[in-house]
């Protein structure tokens, strides 16, 4: 199983906005996507203007994430509006190989 990892910086004013957006365009579309196991969003604030997402998504290959992402895998996908939130853009995302047994799925 891989993990996929992206983070940015958002303007703390429009965290909650860009949670949103986040989950309507990025985890809709993980979940579309054959392969995907999960995905959530974490946050934290930064300073009073700055605050930080992560999203982690959990992938059952590197050629189901190729699928959501395309080539190369390690590019970051954005979505139309994400300028309109995002302080920072970075260009990659990393990957992880899970250890094993240590993915607990989520309870229903």
């Amino acid at each position: 199983m891989i993990l996929r990892e992206w983070r940015a910086e958002v303007r703390r004013d429009k965290l909650d906005a860009y949670v949103a957006y986040v989950r309507d365009t990025g985890l809709a579309q993980y979940a579309a996507t054959p392969g995907n196991l999960g995905a959530a969003i974490a946050t934290r604030h930064l300073d009073a203007t700055r605050s930080e997402i992560v999203t982690h998504s959990y992938w059952t290959s590197l050629e189901a994430i190729a699928a959501f992402a395309g080539e190369p895998i390690d590019r970051a996908r954005y979505f139309p509006l994400d300028d309109q939130y995002l302080l920072t853009r970075p260009a990659t995302v990393a990957h992880f190989e899970v250890a094993d047994g240590s993915y607990t799925p989520p309870v229903p």
